[in-house]
């Protein structure tokens, strides 16, 4: 930086601010010639966190019969073997009678309860969305693209509410569910896509009690703890059980729990999970029996084998691996953008993600700035449904899949941009 005067970027004076941008867009224009190709898109786990589970290859040694008897090679079992619905009850906190072991993909086990609450009915009696002219789902924001995906499939409205530091704004929760039409809420919990932020105890009771204060009586809270186990330090975040919340608040057929191994294990071949209610399970189960014969056994039992007594020790190898990372985005950020009141972000103690604030109307550009040289990143307005951010400021950083070097290249090309584009912003407003 040109200047030490602590002062923000919109104090600057003009001819101070004008010489400094030129030289950001001077190191910009260099940047052309680098021939990069970074990808910080989608939080996938990287090659080192991958490799951690290859342990998965083999360790049956021929022996493919559960603890019940079970060949775990044939058809059947709809709900799992056992005890992957004790590895599920392990990771997610809920009893393993309230737990279905599925496939690889929480997705699709999603899919699975918004048809079956669509137009098949998650509790064996006549309260099916579709009965409704208009279903809506709350939407915290920023939040999840593919839980918006998912809705938009099944021609559901998204309805945003904000985030704040300890979940949902209950008072937005609270009067959006008003509305008969609002049918349930989408939840990130734990290290929350992409803020990082986890549900305090008073939301997490809130929410477990949002099914008995809204109009509709076939409202469900949609949980997905995708990073239930995902801490980055070893003290991380607590995080309330919804299932005994909703036990106490008598809402346990209107709360339904997601969770997987797909960033604890191989992303594409690993164990999702789901928790409900025995109301619940057994609609579910009813309709899942119409289109599988049961999920891949043999890859649970693999799991189980591979996971026993070691998921924490297992969760601390991937810790190892992608704190550095993690601490690397807060460095630059820091250094970079510190004191410029142009940028705000999170420091998140696990998950996958880290939540960028540019100044208001910027993230497109910075966004494109950035393809422009090389550094793909998720497209602006993501996190919002229909991709649209209404002050196009949030931009999703994933830093897990790329090496430390790879990281360090991008979060600089990143700040140069931020910086660049805010200059040119400040500037034009004078």
């Amino acid at each position: 930086m040109t200047t030490a005067n602590n002062q923000t970027m919109t104090q600057w004076s003009t001819e101070e601010l004008s010489a400094q941008l030129s030289h950001w867009q001077g190191q910009y224009g260099d940047l052309n010639g680098g021939n990069l190709k970074l990808d910080l898109s989608r939080g996938k786990p990287g090659v080192e966190q991958v490799s951690l589970s290859n342990g998965l290859d083999g360790i049956l040694q021929g022996n493919y019969i559960a603890e019940d008897g079970t060949d775990t090679r044939n058809y059947g079992g709809t709900r799992g073997i056992a005890e992957a619905r004790a590895l599920g009850a392990e990771i997610m906190g809920v009893p393993e009678a309230n737990i279905m072991a599925a496939g690889n993909s929480s997705l699709s086990v999603m899919h699975l309860t918004l048809r079956t609450a669509m137009d098949l009915g998650l509790w064996g009696d006549g309260r099916l969305w579709s009965n409704a002219e208009t279903v809506k789902l709350l939407a915290p924001v920023p939040g999840y693209d593919r839980h918006f995906t998912l809705s938009n499939h099944f021609g559901i409205e998204l309805v945003p509410i904000p985030v704040t530091d300890s979940g949902p704004d209950m008072d937005a929760a609270r009067a959006a569910v008003a509305d008969s039409a609002v049918k349930g809420i989408w939840c990130v919990p734990k290290y929350s896509n992409p803020t990082g932020c986890t549900y305090s105890d008073d939301v997490v009771s809130q929410l477990a009690a949002l099914p008995r204060d809204a109009a509709a009586d076939d409202f469900v809270v949609l949980w997905d703890n995708a990073y239930a186990v995902h801490d980055l330090y070893e003290q991380g975040d607590t995080l309330t059980s919804i299932f005994e919340a909703a036990a106490a608040a008598g809402t346990v057929d209107h709360v339904v729990q997601f969770a997987s191994t797909s960033k604890i294990t191989h992303a594409g071949a690993g164990v999702a999970f789901l928790a409900a209610s025995a109301k619940v399970l057994d609609a579910l189960d009813k309709h899942l029996g119409v289109f599988s014969i049961g999920p891949d056994k043999v890859n649970q039992l693999r799991h189980v084998k591979f996971l026993n007594g070691r998921l924490s020790a297992h969760m601390a190898d991937h810790a190892a691996i992608i704190r550095p990372k993690f601490e690397l985005v807060e460095e630059i950020f820091s250094r970079e953008l510190n004191g410029l009141g142009i940028a705000t972000w999170t420091k998140p103690k696990g998950g996958y993600f880290v939540s960028l604030d540019v100044l208001p109307g910027l993230a497109s550009k910075v966004i494109a700035m950035a393809k422009a040289v090389g550094l793909t990143l998720t497209p602006a307005g993501a996190t919002f449904p229909k991709g649209d951010d209404p002050d196009d400021k949030n931009i999703r950083i994933a830093p897990t899949f790329g090496s430390l070097d790879e990281i360090h290249a991008a979060m600089d090309i990143l700040t140069l941009c931020i910086k660049t584009a805010s200059a040119e912003q400040v500037l034009g407003a004078r």
